[in-house]
């Protein structure tokens, strides 16, 4: 099966480029976690911070995608309740070669959104309330497709293992700032400057986040490629993505002031900006046809799901309900 209906040049020019980005960026994370730990115990917390961080990608891998899930509130959606659902979770699954297929999850919120959880051999893909009602069947597909590609290419636990170093950066650093602050130098001595350990303390957080979301930019491209390498219709994940780009912007203005936009310049965002995903997906068109088809029309679900009436809530995790 063809990964994208491109040709296989500009195939290989995508999956290259994605894929250097991802090594470079999970270096650049790994290589500033050991600064952090040289810094504090030379070459013993080298070692210590390189088992911490297997043992908490380890943990993380053994996460059920139930515990997850439960967080946000979410619930099994029954054949029943939204049976085109299901019939898109079992087109793509088979297309895209899953061993097992994704659980579909509900999600009682207004949010326009959807996340995968797991490994290809366990997984779940949750969508919210006002993503399913909010997109054509079409549109949908696009979105599954992407948290699918997200699931197949084991992206999940890529970002787990970026978050764990992110984490043990930012814990490090602090205790290297608060060992400063008691004047305890001695462990610096001979190696770098008073000034230069204090700079890379106090950077390492911030660079830490940043690379983390560059990484997810990275991974967010290559899942558009895959997605449409599923469906053959990079339009039907563009309208998508302008849909949500439409409808969520109006809700952060809602929320807060008016005017109000996602973080720029771009290196503050953990998704690419949709332009841009939009420009790139569109340049994948090839096939005259897609692979997958469905209606450009929204599901009728009638009283099978209650639609969410109160409007989204700021929480610690996030705007969910």
């Amino acid at each position: 099966m063809a990964l994208a209906p491109l040709d296989k040049t500009a195939q290989r020019r995508h999956k290259f480029r994605n894929t250097i980005h991802t090594w470079l960026l999970t270096g650049g994370s790994v290589a500033l976690l050991g600064v952090c730990s040289w810094l504090l115990w030379g070459w013993v917390g080298l070692i210590t911070s390189a088992i911490v961080s297997v043992a908490g990608l380890w943990s993380a891998y053994r996460v059920s995608p139930a515990m997850v899930l439960k967080l946000y509130k979410a619930r099994p959606l029954s054949q029943r309740e939204f049976p085109e659902g299901h019939q898109v979770m079992k087109t793509l699954a088979e297309r895209a070669g899953l061993a097992s297929r994704p659980k579909l999850y509900y999600v009682p919120s207004k949010m326009m959104n959807a996340f995968a959880v797991g490994t290809p051999e366990d997984s779940a893909i949750a969508v919210t309330d006002g993503l399913v009602r909010g997109l054509t069947l079409r549109q949908f597909v696009g979105v599954i497709a992407h948290e699918m590609s997200h699931v197949r290419n084991g992206d999940v636990t890529v970002m787990a293992l970026a978050d764990v170093v992110n984490r043990m950066t930012s814990v490090l650093s602090t205790i290297g700032l608060i060992t400063l602050a008691f004047h305890l130098t001695d462990f610096i001595e001979g190696t770098v400057g008073l000034w230069t350990a204090i700079g890379l303390l106090v950077a390492a957080p911030t660079v830490g986040g940043l690379l983390q979301m560059a990484l997810s930019r990275a991974r967010e491209y290559d899942a558009d490629l895959d997605a449409v390498g599923l469906t053959g219709d990079p339009e039907g994940l563009a309208s998508a993505l302008l849909t949500l780009e439409k409808k969520q912007r109006g809700l952060w203005e809602g929320l807060f002031l008016p005017g109000s936009r996602s973080p720029e310049p771009s290196i503050l965002r953990s998704h690419p900006k949709t332009e841009s995903r939009v420009e790139r997906l569109l340049s994948l068109r090839h096939e005259p046809e897609p692979y997958v088809t469905f209606p450009d029309e929204r599901p009728s679900f009638g009283n099978r799901i209650a639609p969410v009436t109160r409007r989204p809530r700021v929480r610690a995790s996030g705007v969910w309900r």
